[in-house]
């Protein structure tokens, strides 16, 4: 049985897929949902951000909420990452927040401090969010499961910084690499690659980071949302973009996935998907245990790929007509 978590406009979606079909139910309604995660170890404990309501935590994989703690000084939550290398059964959390300010729970998100000195960074007078310029925050968080104590921070928009030691100092953006990381990926298999799915373009590292290439060649569209990267292969990503941020976002909407696969050019992938128009950018990931497959959360749609990205096919979710989904908010895939 697989399910799968993703934000609504106005709700968080929990839809379970088995032999007998898709059942969908809704949670936090109201809350506005901007962020999930589950804890890898324990996937019926999850994690969800909210733009005005703060972090809530879920121990029945997404059925019941409650605040998650005190300690998280701002109520907009817009990034959430576990952490892999806990060391007991409380779990390590960390939360992004709107101002930028990154917090850190040692006991499952009961209690929780800031990780300080991020704004400190050089780059951070230069930080801004466009529709709300006077303000920036951390769009995505992701923890590195090579190295112990790396977590990487993207700022909306300005920066992708990382820390060496969990938190406690910080690294900043360093030339050549992405200045407005919408969503990161790393893979189990390749040591130090990182993939960035950007607003100022695609990025990729192999070397934690310190220099970057753009591997864009097939790729028309650049402006770039959610990346998905195979279970089983490194090489074969898929990636959610549109021509501008009014064209991923607003109206008129028109957005686009494309796959690549090792060092060939980017192709636009059809094959069940529907027309582009009208439709903002999807949200992706990648099956964490079944090599070639993916799903793909487009307005009030859910796909399913069996073959690497190449065919999709559409899941019957009638629970999801007329609640589009949040394309701010990552796409979870848990298999139970």
């Amino acid at each position: 049985m697989v399910k799968l978590l993703f934000a609504v406009e106005d709700a968080l979606a929990v839809l379970t897929e088995s032999a007998n079909g898709c059942r969908c139910n809704f949670a936090l309604s109201g809350r506005r949902p901007q962020c999930v995660a589950v804890d890898p170890r324990r996937p019926q404990l999850a994690y969800c951000g909210t733009f005005d309501d703060g972090l809530w935590r879920s121990e029945d994989g997404g059925v019941n909420w409650r605040p998650a703690g005190s300690g998280i000084a701002h109520p907009r939550v817009l990034s959430v990452a576990t952490n892999p290398w806990s060391r007991d059964d409380r779990g390590i959390v960390y939360a992004g927040t709107e101002p930028s300010a990154v917090f850190r729970s040692e006991d499952g998100g009961s209690t929780w401090s800031e990780c300080t000195g991020l704004t400190d960074l050089p780059s951070a007078r230069t930080w801004s969010f466009p529709p709300r310029p006077s303000t920036h925050h951390v769009r995505w968080l992701a923890m590195d499961d090579h190295r112990q104590g790396r977590l990487f921070a993207a700022i909306e928009a300005g920066a992708l910084v990382q820390s060496q030691d969990d938190g406690q100092t910080w690294r900043d953006r360093v030339p050549g690499g992405p200045r407005d990381t919408h969503q990161l990926a790393l893979h189990h298999s390749s040591r130090d690659r990182l993939y960035s799915a950007a607003g100022d373009g695609y990025f990729e590292s192999r070397d934690g980071g310190e220099t970057w290439q753009r591997p864009v060649e097939g790729l028309r569209h650049t402006y770039t949302w959610s990346i998905a990267v195979d279970q089983g292969d490194s090489n074969n990503v898929i990636l959610s973009c549109a021509a501008s941020p009014q064209r991923s976002h607003g109206e008129p909407a028109e957005s686009f996935i494309y796959r690549r696969q090792a060092s060939q050019p980017w192709h636009e992938l059809g094959g069940g998907l529907p027309s582009p128009s009208g439709r903002r950018t999807a949200v992706l990931a990648a099956h964490p245990r079944r090599e070639n497959t993916f799903f793909a959360v487009w307005e009030e749609d859910v796909f399913r790929s069996s073959d690497g990205g190449e065919s999709w096919k559409k899941l019957e979710t009638p629970e999801l007509r007329g609640r589009p989904f949040n394309e701010s908010c990552a796409l979870i895939v848990v298999e139970e």
